[in-house]
């Protein structure tokens, strides 16, 4: 762990809030009280994905009633829930067919979950399909090495299964406190973090810390954690999804960008920062642990 000495001297110090990761690519997020932290991120995150009929990933973008499907991690299964639906098992390490599959401009080797798999999201996303399916899960394989852009790491090679491009998300809680300031004196209704699709949500940071930090370190019994921060996250119209309702709107993204436009990615909206690892894979994150970071000046 950081010793007390080290923490003083910091510029920032803080915890780890909240913990989620998003088992399919796209659907609801779990929330977790621990997570192992892996090269790729935390386990299982973005672990699966659903495609189309041409292996092209497939995303509330297109299909905003994925943010009502919510997996659930039991032991050995993958438990995945929606409105009118029977609950699907899958077993987490059982696969059927290798396949490919496409996640923005990359093509990676993945393995297909099979028919029942692909009927059951097919029925949910696409009703009165029928085989061939339109729709269909893959997991992703664990031999297959996805790189994030160096040009954003400074040469690190950071693996990630199929997230959009990073290991891990991190925003702070105040960061959206301050958006939900904004939205309430608008008129508007408070959003909760899931819009955000964060994977860690960190506590006692200032509004957007995030974004000014060179690195993260993270207290853990095993030994310390270090994140690096690499890029603002910019933001598509996901956030404006509610997921209680998969109903889009516009109040988030038309808030976001009266502030949050951000010069380093062309002026695009960013909401949170991607990060990844530059220390301390194969050990657990866990709520409350301590935080601190110095902030970069560049």
């Amino acid at each position: 762990m950081p010793s007390d000495t080290s923490a003083a001297t910091s510029d920032v110090q803080g915890t780890i809030a909240r913990l989620f990761v998003y088992p399919i690519k796209s659907c609801a997020g779990v929330e977790l009280q621990e997570a192992l932290l892996i090269d790729t991120g935390l386990d299982l995150d973005r672990a699966w994905m659903l495609v189309d009929r041409d292996g092209e990933f497939v995303s509330q973008r297109e299909l905003p009633r994925m943010a009502l499907i919510q997996p659930q991690l039991r032991h050995f299964d993958l438990v995945v829930r929606a409105p009118g639906m029977l609950a699907l098992h899958l077993q987490i390490d059982t696969v059927e067919a290798a396949c490919t599959a496409r996640v923005w401009n990359d093509e990676v080797r993945a393995f297909d979950m099979g028919d029942l798999a692909a009927q059951w999201f097919s029925t949910f996303l696409a009703p009165g399909a029928t085989a061939p399916w339109p729709y269909r899960l893959v997991r992703f394989d664990p031999d297959q090495r996805r790189l994030s852009n160096r040009d954003w790491t400074g040469g690190v090679e950071a693996a990630n299964q199929f997230s959009d491009g990073y290991p891990l998300l991190v925003v702070s809680q105040a960061a959206l406190d301050g958006l939900n300031r904004r939205l309430q004196a608008a008129g508007a209704t408070a959003v909760g973090i899931e819009r955000f699709r964060p994977n860690i949500v960190l506590g006692g940071l200032d509004e957007h810390d995030e974004d000014r930090l060179q690195t993260l370190q993270i207290g853990t019994p095993d030994g310390e954690v270090m994140l690096t921060p690499v890029k603002p996250c910019p933001r598509c119209p996901i956030p404006d999804i509610d997921p209680r309702t998969a109903i889009p709107g516009t109040e988030v993204g038309d808030m976001l960008r009266t502030y949050r436009q951000d010069a380093r990615v062309n002026g695009a909206v960013t909401f949170g920062m991607n990060a990844i690892i530059t220390a301390g894979e194969d050990r657990t994150l866990r709520i409350g642990q301590p935080v601190q970071g110095n902030f970069r000046f560049d």
